[in-house]
């Protein structure tokens, strides 16, 4: 949850108004002046002034000069504190995994990037739970929690199941778990969708649907900037909807999935490579550079991919009814590598009634940190309470 619980006491009210002042600060991605922060949370500006030398003093955020935006006082952005809170953000993906911090404002810095074998999935990580402990190690008192995105459908802190890894039921959080800091898991799709609606391309949005490309496809709807996550916690899996017609069997145990036809994978499939579960990655983007070279076979699968890309974002837009369409990690590159055959099987694929005014197609206004960055503010919500708050320790 991200909202603040209300105050009773002054005590309370000193940490229910710090916890907004940063909250807003991180939101506006620690670029926002301290007179516009003081407008928008109705502060006066000597309470404002004091709460600014409060979360200084802790370490938790810090202002420095802003550019000169017009005649009068200079004014200073309240960002991160150069000592102050980071959250770990870990992207799994089948391949391998990128391990990164973000400060307060959510300003990301990339720690280790490495590729992984896929088999056994306990073994995958454990190798990754070292990895993250040895950040954390590093990160000492600084560190407020770890945020994972998985590439797959997460229930109750273990992997559902991800088909064309033959993961199934794993305890993630069990091995994962760092320590006693606050820990949280999530499907990679919903959390790159997360991340475009608190800082990308869903800002704003009331309904908005978000699709992420790699291997094969997953997506998010978000309502008001909050992913729906289901009866079970496992909604979002459009890849295993039969919205392209193809009589192909999935792993998932049924016939026709959409992820058999849009992604690395298809793309290989396309030009008759073989497809071997979790590879192929820069084999699928090697497809893509011919395509933009004009190799003919290249061509001819980019633009099969991208027309069932495009037959099946439509089928959503007709179910769902979102007000805006994002797009990322290689469907950025199919839909703007052929755009007109993606934008005609999309216009094709809706009712007549929403052509006139199609749910515009974005790509991620976050691109390939999409995913990290939704991973950290996973962690973040949970610093961003009171027992977070009350938790931190600023380094000595």
């Amino acid at each position: 949850m991200r909202a603040v619980t209300g105050a009773t006491t002054s005590g309370e009210l000193r940490l229910h108004n710090l916890l907004r002042l940063l909250r807003a600060a991180h939101d506006r991605a620690g670029e926002a002046t301290r007179s516009e922060l003081t407008r928008d949370l109705g502060l006066a500006r000597g309470t404002a002034a004091v709460l600014v030398g409060d979360l200084t003093d802790a370490h938790l955020a810090r202002e420095r000069p802003s550019p000169q935006r017009g005649r009068g006082r200079p004014t200073a952005i309240l960002g991160p504190h150069p000592e102050g809170p980071l959250a770990l953000a870990v992207d799994l993906r089948e391949d391998g995994w990128t391990i990164a911090t973000a400060e307060i404002g959510g300003g990301l810095t990339v720690r280790e990037e490495r590729p992984h074998a896929a088999y056994p999935p306990e073994a995958v990580l454990s190798d990754l739970a070292a990895a993250i402990d040895r950040h954390l190690a590093a990160l000492g008192s600084r560190a407020v929690g770890v945020g994972v995105a998985i590439p797959g459908p997460i229930r109750d802190g273990r992997i559902v199941d991800i088909p064309h890894l033959s993961w199934r039921d794993v305890p993630a959080t069990e091995i994962l778990r760092a320590g006693a800091l606050p820990f949280s898991l999530g499907n990679d799709a919903t959390l790159a969708g997360l991340a475009e609606a608190r800082r990308g391309a869903l800002r704003g949005v009331s309904v908005g649907l978000h699709l992420h490309v790699d291997f094969d496809l997953g997506g998010a709807l978000l309502a008001d900037g909050n992913p729906l996550h289901g009866a079970r916690g496992t909604a979002g899996e459009f890849g295993h909807m039969p919205l392209g017609g193809s009589t192909l069997s999935c792993d998932c145990g049924t016939v026709g999935c959409w992820a058999l036809q849009v992604g690395a994978s298809a793309l290989l499939r396309a030009t008759g490579t073989p497809v071997e579960p979790g590879h192929g990655r820069a084999d699928a983007l090697r497809v893509l550079a011919q395509a933009a070279d004009g190799d003919a076979r290249a061509t001819a699968a980019l633009h099969e991919v991208a027309r069932d890309f495009g037959a099946g974002t439509a089928a959503l837009a007709n179910a769902l009814d979102p007000e805006r369409v994002t797009v990322s990690g290689l469907g950025v590159r199919i839909h703007d590598q052929a755009t007109d055959t993606f934008t005609t099987a999309y216009r094709d694929g809706l009712m007549a009634f929403r052509r006139e005014q199609p749910p515009p197609v974005l790509s991620a206004a976050l691109g390939a940190d999409a995913i990290l960055v939704g991973a950290s503010e996973l962690a973040f919500d949970t610093f961003l309470t009171p027992a977070g708050l009350a938790a931190w320790q600023p380094p000595h």
